[in-house]
């Protein structure tokens, strides 16, 4: 796997700056960040590698809580789990208090925490259905709930 490139500007003195280059492997922030909802018991997870069909990430990763409160869970175990295992901070979360879909965007990472009808109207699955899915066994993620992975349309 390609890793991304995050480039950071580092102030040294008033006017003076230099770039450095911190390198992260997405497939890490991939992998972290569905341990993270397998943890909580997010269901009908699915990986899609989305690199060179859009320009603004390289990665979805979608799954369903069964309740408001176990979406949360599962949210809340990835943005913790990002920041423990990579020492970063979401570009953004969005939806958590709708209770029906959470984005989080982990940079090149984007996870899609639906409550399973709204996945369905959304279709995500769907209009990325181009896309290769990648298994979280292909990941180095054993021992995955079979409740975990597959999909099915409400």
């Amino acid at each position: 796997m390609i890793p991304s490139k995050i480039t950071s500007t580092i102030k040294i003195r008033q006017g003076e700056a230099r770039q450095e280059d911190n390198t992260i492997d997405t497939e890490n922030i991939v992998r972290a960040a569905v341990e993270a909802a397998i943890e909580m018991k997010a269901t009908e997870l699915k990986i899609l590698d989305v690199r060179g069909r859009t320009s603004f990430c390289d990665w979805f990763v979608l799954c369903n809580g069964n309740n408001s409160r176990q979406m949360q869970a599962i949210s809340d175990n990835i943005l913790r789990q990002f920041k423990k295992e990579m020492g970063l901070n979401p570009m953004g979360v969005e939806g958590t208090r709708s209770n029906k879909w959470v984005l989080i965007d982990l940079g090149d990472v984007i996870v899609h925490v639906f409550e399973r009808d709204m996945r369905g109207y959304y279709d995500l699955d769907g209009l990325w259905s181009d896309a290769p899915t990648v298994t979280p066994e292909e990941l180095g993620i054993d021992d995955v709930p079979a409740d975990a992975v597959g999909y099915a349309l409400p």
